[in-house]
């Protein structure tokens, strides 16, 4: 299933993730793509709240670590890859891609443009955030489970 969401603010951008974040069953990949300042870090934040990290507002890009590990109330392993200042889809494979998909697992990949071509053959979500105004964001979900409604 795809959806079209337009947000009005950051709030909306991690109340959007929210819902996404409370749908998760594990195994579930997150590609989010989009610009810088485009939202993708609020959206992320907004599905480590819905997953049930208690605190989720520290969910940050892990630009210089490459991945940060959360474990949520809910059981589910939350992986939070950030592929900016990967140089190439081996430095992705060589964080351990792999090794984070099972199925208590969430990956979330933040500037997935970069590696997307990695992801071919895997189901996977896609998110795209896009400008439309100084705090609006057009945000596109394709490919949802059909156990996430929004």
């Amino acid at each position: 299933m795809d959806y079209d969401i337009v947000s009005n603010s950051p709030h909306e951008t991690i109340e959007t993730g929210t819902r996404i974040g409370r749908q998760l069953k594990g195994s579930e990949i997150v590609a989010v793509c989009g610009a810088l300042g485009s939202g993708k870090t609020h959206l992320i934040k907004g599905i480590a709240r819905g997953a049930g990290i208690e605190n989720y507002e520290h969910v940050n890009s892990p630009t210089f670590v490459m991945v940060n590990e959360y474990t949520a109330s809910s059981g589910l392993d939350i992986y939070h890859v950030d592929a900016y200042r990967l140089g190439s889809l081996e430095e992705f494979e060589m964080l351990g891609f792999d090794d984070f998909c099972y199925p208590h697992s969430v990956v979330l990949i933040e500037w997935a443009d970069k590696i997307e071509p990695a992801l071919e053959g895997i189901d996977y979500i896609r998110a795209e955030l896009a400008h439309s105004g100084e705090s609006r964001r057009n945000i596109r979900l394709e490919n949802l489970p059909g156990h996430i409604v929004l």
